[in-house]
């Protein structure tokens, strides 16, 4: 109790950092945590003798924060990524077609006659998603089984997207992101989107095809044991994040670990769980660095990336 709550300026327009200073120094409860948030995630980004694991679920990739993970990606700040069959969809889908801003108080009933989707906030014409994704994959499947491919890891299949995509089409892409850099996105849930059932309608023409989802988790089994420290930046909750903790339980848990979330932690849910009950799991080391930021992510990591960045620039 020996540090003093300082009020917080903004009247001198302060940077992305100097402001993420101030609300760990100002103490206002959610305010406080975002702020020491920034420093962890600054000290995770910066560490070049760390393997780094990004997490996050699909609903952001419709965002603009889309923006922030492919660039995270892109700049080298990364080593692997979880995330699931969503982002694939979104990720396809926008690199063709737009979505747009709407509102949550839309008729769904009325968007539904219309054939428009709704996504919290944004609207996407039907036009703009699925039929994209297939006029997309089915020709990137069918040239894959042509060049002798019979079985796909999630991992091949996000650069083979990559690739497809090429430099221009890919701009803003994470699978293009991925691709250039060689960095390996893994779907554990690959089956549960667009872009799975693409995979499942062109199995029924093809049954020698499959998914290698056992090579995935040899090569994610490869990371974590060979990695010499282990940190983890995790969005949102689900399948992505436990599949990042539960591989790195392997090597007695993570080193670090930052994790962002609205979900409430008293329902018992894996999306609400605190960066400490997964010490009790041996998912993050007693001894690691770890914190639990409440809020939004599409309004918290943009800000927190940014101010990051800039304390590691500077």
């Amino acid at each position: 109790m020996s540090r003093k709550v300082e009020d917080i300026r903004v009247d001198d327009g302060p940077s992305l950092d100097t402001f993420a200073r101030r609300l760990e120094a100002g103490g206002g409860f959610s305010a406080k945590g975002v702020g020491a948030g920034v420093g962890l995630l600054a000290r995770i980004l910066g560490d070049k003798g760390m393997t780094k694991f990004l997490s996050f679920p699909a609903d952001i990739v419709a965002t603009g924060t889309r923006g922030v993970l492919a660039g995270l990606i892109r700049d080298g700040y990364v080593d692997a990524v979880v995330t699931t069959c969503g982002t694939l969809d979104h990720d396809i889908a926008r690199a063709f077609r737009p979505y747009y801003h709407g509102e949550w108080s839309l008729d769904d009933v009325a968007l539904r006659r219309k054939g428009l989707y709704r996504l919290g906030n944004l609207v996407i014409p039907e036009g703009n998603y699925g039929p994209v994704v297939e006029r997309f994959v089915q020709p990137l499947l069918r040239k894959l089984w042509k060049g002798g491919k019979r079985a796909l890891s999630t991992r091949d299949l996000v650069w083979a997207i990559g690739e497809a995509l090429g430099p221009k089409r890919g701009e803003g892409s994470i699978a293009r992101a991925a691709f250039e850099r060689q960095v390996p996105v893994f779907v554990p849930g690959i089956t549960d989107g667009a872009v799975g059932s693409q995979m499942w309608l062109f199995w029924q023409d093809h049954r020698a095809f499959s998914v290698d989802l056992m090579s995935d988790e040899q090569a994610l089994s490869d990371l974590v044991f060979t990695a010499k420290r282990s940190g983890a930046v995790m969005l949102g909750g689900g399948i992505s994040k436990h599949h990042t903790i539960w591989w790195n339980q392997f090597r007695d848990g993570l080193d670090a670990a930052l994790y962002i979330t609205t979900a409430v932690e008293w329902d018992g849910s894996l999306s609400g769980a605190r960066t400490r009950e997964a010490v009790s799991w041996g998912k993050v080391k007693p001894n690691a660095e770890h914190a639990t930021v409440e809020g939004d992510v599409t309004v918290l990591f943009p800000l927190m990336v940014g101010a990051a960045l800039e304390r590691l620039r500077a």
